[in-house]
């Protein structure tokens, strides 16, 4: 009788196999598997995480394969704003006289006592073991990384882009984009920007040129469906299996496999064991259309064991998990990434959006046509140099210290229509003319998405709201809601004050036809939870053990509740070190 994969994974199959040491299993499991490709180390996504891990184990010695699902290299971090708060007494920060060191950067990213004016707790739920060898390889990780060819913008550290980067000291510097064609215009930047400004172009090209210039082999649109072990839940990590439109492909890692596959914010499943409002509308994540967050590395290392960690850091109400859109009557409204009509990208983007300048130029209203909330209400806040101040490590008196405020406005936008769904449905920007004429819009194609079903027009405001059809707005927008919404909001504007959300003087009234309603929708951004891992960047599983052979790093990986790129390279180097070190 044959033997399947399944049976050899699960049971062991029958006679030595099954009577045999797990050595032996593994050796038959691997003989069993047809592989086509194999290295010593085998990378899974060439982001953030992706790209240092293969460098490290690069630089050991080591055969790399990186294997990446998307027919380009980048990942979410090509998409990102490009802050790199890494800390910790580097190179950069001793130039600028800013005195840090692992220590500090250890006490910052542990103190309980900071909070958000939500209640939220910035740091209280880091794991120390991870933070640990955060702290103690930061300034190293700054200095790897301008060894592989980044720039960084010559200037002081700051705190732009800083999100739980902690309270001490600034930290923050920004990678520039050089030479590099910006992956949101397919162009260079100008003479001006190209020291200047800030973006993840200038982290993953550079990385991308070394690791090539390494001999670093990448296998492009090869998305993993599988890790493969010895057996399900047991022995050695033996490679990954990946699809290559429709083909299998098996990869051998003769040392270790590494996961730095991103988040899980395109998973809808997956999300919404964080947070059940997160449903299907919650549509324009942050890096799509380049760079999805299919929480792929997580299932499939949870499928041989794996355990999640710190999950508190993806539900907690602090940083930018998830944000206002940065721009409206698009799908994709990241804030850090505008896609112009000459990135390659853009037949996917489809609208470069609307930037508001002064939110009394729109209110918000929800499916059914109702303001919720006041328009000018902020996002989650995050915690960064002198967020607190004065700053005590650890005292009581630093929540004393933060002002609560609950004029969240992300929250209100999730509280949904009173229907029984978990989702808030879509959040439509309604404004007019005049709203156009102050904020210099122009509200065509390129510039919205009327195909998609993100922008609509209209001469008056009922038959505005009878346009609003698209997949997400699961009932009809009543037009007669939307019309005694805006007379409400325009006699407020009359009298100087909202008396439904206390918005202060509101400003314009909305009156001008044609009337416009702009997809206005919370942008879902970081992951802060994921699979458990310990100093070394190895895999833990349920009964806490390492998973031998498998590491991970980055937003795949929990424990941690930074935002972004310091995280992400941190500790893909690391994981890529120790990897190398692995017995073949």
């Amino acid at each position: 009788m044959g033997m399947n994969r399944r049976d050899l994974l699960v049971g062991g199959g029958v006679g030595a196999l099954a009577a045999g040491s797990l050595a032996a299993r593994a050796q038959a499991q691997q003989n069993q598997i047809q592989w086509h490709k194999e290295a010593d180390i085998v990378v899974i996504g060439s982001g953030a995480t992706g790209l240092p891990a293969a460098l490290a184990a690069r630089e050991s010695g080591a055969s790399v394969i990186i294997v990446e699902a998307q027919p380009h290299v980048g990942g979410h971090a090509r998409c990102s704003g490009g802050n790199m708060p890494l800390g910790g007494g580097n190179s950069a920060q001793k130039k600028w006289g800013v005195e840090d060191s692992a220590e500090l950067l250890f006490k910052d990213l542990t103190d309980w006592s900071v909070i958000q004016p939500t209640g939220a707790a910035d740091y209280r739920y880091n794991d120390r073991e991870i933070i640990r060898a955060h702290a103690d390889n930061a300034a190293a990780t700054h200095e790897f990384l301008v060894k592989h060819g980044v720039v960084f913008v010559d200037k002081p550290p700051d705190r732009q882009g800083g999100s739980s980067v902690g309270n001490s000291v600034l930290r923050t510097m920004h990678c520039a984009p050089v030479d590099w064609p910006l992956i949101q215009t397919g162009k260079p930047a100008t003479a001006a920007q190209r020291l200047t400004m800030s973006t993840g172009n200038g982290l993953t090209q550079p990385l991308e040129a070394s690791a090539r210039k390494l001999g670093v082999e990448f296998l492009l649109e090869h998305k993993m469906v599988e890790v493969l072990r010895a057996q399900r839940k047991s022995g050695r990590v033996l490679g990954i299996a990946a699809d290559n439109n429709g083909t299998r492909v098996n990869i051998r890692a003769r040392k270790a496999v590494i996961l730095g596959t991103g988040g899980s914010t395109g998973n809808v499943n997956f999300r919404r064991m964080f947070d059940p409002r997160l449903t299907e509308e919650y549509c324009g994540l942050a890096g799509m259309p380049y760079s999805d967050q299919d929480a792929s590395g997580e299932i499939a290392a949870m499928d041989v064991g794996a355990a999640l960690w710190g999950l508190h850091n993806q539900s907690a109400e602090h940083g930018s998990v998830i944000t206002k859109p940065g721009q409206i009557g698009c799908q994709y409204g990241y804030v850090n990434l505008r896609w112009q009509p000459s990135s390659p990208m853009f037949s996917k983007a489809r609208a470069v959006g609307l930037r508001v300048t002064d939110w009394h130029n729109v209110i918000t209203v929800n499916m059914i046509g109702k303001r919720f909330f006041d328009e000018t209400g902020r996002q989650f806040t995050a915690n960064s140099y002198k967020g607190v101040d004065p700053y005590v490590h650890g005292s009581w008196h630093n929540a004393r210290r933060t002002q609560a405020d609950a004029n969240n406005w992300i929250n209100a936008a999730m509280q949904g229509i009173g229907d029984g769904h978990n989702g808030g449905g879509p959040i439509w920007a309604i404004f007019d003319s005049a709203a156009v004429e102050r904020e210099k819009w122009d509200v065509t194609p390129p510039n919205v998405d009327v195909e998609g079903g993100f922008f609509f027009a209209a001469d008056t405001v009922e038959e505005l709201a009878k346009k609003i059809v698209m997949k997400y707005q699961r009932v009809p927008m009543p037009p007669q809601s939307l019309a005694e919404t805006v007379w409400r909001y325009n006699n407020f504007v009359s009298q100087g004050r909202d008396f439904d959300f206390n918005k202060q003087n509101p400003k314009y009234q909305i009156n001008k036809g044609p009337f416009y309603a702009a997809w206005c929708t919370p942008v879902l951004h970081d992951t802060r939870a994921g699979l458990r891992i310990n100093a070394k960047m190895q895999v833990v599983d349920m009964q806490g053990q390492v998973i031998s052979g498998l590491y991970a790093g980055g937003e795949v990986a929990g424990g941690f509740s930074m935002h972004g790129l310091p995280r992400c390279t941190c500790q893909g180097m690391i994981a890529g070190r120790e990897a190398g070190k692995e017995t073949a």
